[in-house]
């Protein structure tokens, strides 16, 4: 068999690059992934998972996730929705079926292991299928996330104590015979999906005083306010990114520009009493945090490395824990980390974040300035990974790095026009397409242009 392109990993990533590179050329295309639907790390979540962000730009550059609509429950009320687990399954899985295929430029290999030089192997029968690839081979797979399901935990756990993953909470209502219903839960980590499972166990009837929590680090927390599409969070949105190239501008110190960022609104923090070291871009509501700031037996003694039928041994002693008690391991990581690389290299691809955290349009992009990218020195420079952040101070070196390349896609009409158009940039087109008579909005705009320069000549000094 041959064809153009063989790309490892039917997630968000896959998908998202497939999309885009079916739509910009005739190239044929080969998918293969472990699991035996598309969407990567999404089949392994737990039923009561959402996106961080808005649906409207997340996903795949050619269908719209959602139905642009606002919450009207819930502490993402008046936000636009937040797709769950199953929602993105089916949208992935229907891209698969009613598009990729149909086509007839896309061959697919669920359930199948991608063991180089070409070799596919069916995971069911063994079966190898032998692949030429005539252009290039890409790497979705680079950044992947570790989901709770498949996460195995860095403690031990004395048998007899339970412990489970946030996926088996819904099904805490089938019990063993003779296995009682909890009455007192820990969460152990400090993540979006600890925050997730606390949250899921309080709007479902659990006492704040029933949870303790162990937290080896605080995060500051974007609010998800200034992240909503459409034109009447303009000044939440674009007026935000606005007053942070100010704050970044002004700030003389990493946590100075965090308190600044605070005190406008954009980032949060569970316990105003203590100081974050970690930011992920996890993204929240401030009615989510409200919530969380109900539970108040918080455990910081760093790490868990045992769990005893009456104790956590931590990395700062141990904690007295009552019999009986449920643990929720939430301490699988949310990304990957790992050294950045060139995305393009000869015969391959290797898609990483082109503007954090948005990681569907960085695969759209990287597919579209394949297509159109005069040789892979250009193609490089429209496309310079962009590092997570892990601490504060990478919080700065991811915007610059994202600065760069937007100032980089600029510079080139055919990219700007695509972005201006593109559901996954959803900001760029608002900006585009503002009234000029719109003289407030218009203000707004040129304040945050006047002070990107100044903006980005400070971030390095908070590094």
């Amino acid at each position: 068999m041959e064809t153009d392109y063989l790309i490892i990993g039917s997630g968000a990533v896959g998908m998202a690059f497939a999309d885009t590179l079916l739509d910009e050329s005739d190239a044929h295309v080969t998918i293969v992934d472990r699991h035996d639907k598309p969407g990567g790390h999404w089949n392994d979540a737990y039923s009561f998972v959402t996106l961080h962000q808005p649906s409207a730009f997340y996903g795949l550059n050619s269908l719209q996730l959602g139905n642009h609509r606002k919450d009207e429950t819930g502490p993402n009320r008046g936000m636009y929705e937040l797709a769950g687990g199953a929602e993105i399954n089916t949208y992935f899985d229907q891209a698969m079926q009613q598009k990729f295929l149909p086509g007839g430029r896309v061959s697919y290999y669920p359930m199948s292991d991608y063991q180089g030089e070409g070799r596919i192997v069916s995971l069911l029968s063994g079966q190898q299928t032998t692949l030429t690839i005539r252009k290039k081979t890409v790497d979705a797979t680079y950044f992947s996330p570790t989901v709770p399901a498949t996460h195995t935990p860095k403690f031990t756990v004395t048998p007899g104590v339970r412990v489970i993953a946030p996926n088996a909470l819904p099904q805490l209502w089938l019990q063993r015979t003779g296995q009682p219903a909890p009455l007192h839960f820990c969460i152990v980590g400090a993540g979006k999906t600890a925050m997730d499972a606390a949250v899921w166990l309080l709007r479902n009837g659990a006492a704040p005083d029933a949870i303790q929590w162990v937290v080896p680090r605080d995060s500051w927390l974007q609010n998800r306010l200034q992240t909503q599409p459409g034109l009447e969070f303009f000044n939440d949105s674009i007026g935000g990114e606005a007053d942070r190239m100010v704050a970044f501008a002004e700030a003389k110190s990493i946590d100075e520009l965090f308190l600044k960022l605070e005190s406008l609104g954009q980032m949060l923090r569970i316990d105003p009493s203590q100081t974050p070291t970690m930011y992920h871009y996890a993204t929240i509501s401030t009615g989510e945090v409200e919530m969380l700031r109900t539970i108040t037996r918080v455990i910081r003694k760093g790490h868990v490395r045992s769990i005893e039928p009456d104790a956590m041994i931590m990395d700062q002693g141990s904690v007295a824990m009552k019999a009986g008690t449920l643990y929720v391991d939430c301490t699988a990581s949310a990304i990957n980390l790992r050294a950045i690389e060139p995305v393009f290299q000869d015969d391959r691809i290797l898609i990483q974040l082109l503007r954090a955290p948005l990681v569907t349009l960085s695969a759209a992009l990287t597919a579209y300035v394949e297509v159109h990218g005069a040789d892979e020195a250009q193609k490089n420079r429209l496309c310079a990974p962009v590092p997570f952040p892990n601490d504060l101070a990478g919080f700065a070196r991811a915007t610059h790095a994202g600065l760069m390349n937007q100032f980089q896609w600029s510079q080139d009409k055919a990219l700007r026009q695509w972005m201006r158009h593109s559901r996954l940039d959803s900001f760029a087109r608002m900006v585009a397409e503002l009234d000029k008579g719109d003289t407030d909005r218009q203000a707004i705009v040129a304040r945050l242009r006047t002070n990107m320069m100044p903006a980005m000549a400070n971030m390095l000094n908070l590094v």
